[in-house]
């Protein structure tokens, strides 16, 4: 017999969170708002409750959570190294394991970064909030 724990909803509403971290704060250091938009009609990292099944268990929902923040920690560094591309390749390819939709290798982000040239971008998290 093997008993296998099921995912927590604070584990999902984790993996919920590290999306929306992507969104809000890594892919507008690369992309613009049009691509971004794009992302989101792709459904690029997108889960539904189907995802949540998929990988229900514990360690599961673990691997998803290591891998988006192991990806996010790559793409947030201030200086891009060599040994970064396989760790991101691996990480990458666990998501795509796991059904998630991130259609991305390494060379796109280095390349996007030195195109991108302005940090605006509407999908950032304003810096303050003026409340009326």
């Amino acid at each position: 017999m093997k008993i296998v724990f099921a995912s927590t909803p604070s584990q999902e509403e984790k993996i919920s969170e590290l999306v929306q971290h992507f969104y809000s704060s890594v892919f507008p250091l690369y992309f613009s708002d049009q691509e971004i938009r794009k992302f989101e009609r792709l459904k690029v990292l997108q889960t539904t409750t189907r995802h949540f099944e998929y990988f229900g268990t514990l360690r599961e929902a673990f691997h998803v959570i290591t891998s988006l923040q192991t990806l996010i920690s790559i793409l947030e560094s201030p200086c891009q190294q060599e040994h970064y591309e396989l760790l991101f390749s691996k990480n990458a390819e666990k998501l795509k394991d796991y059904n998630l939709f991130f259609p991305f290798e390494y060379d796109q982000f280095l390349d996007a970064k030195f195109l991108k040239n302005t940090n605006f971008s509407t999908y950032t998290k304003a810096a303050n909030e003026l409340l009326v």
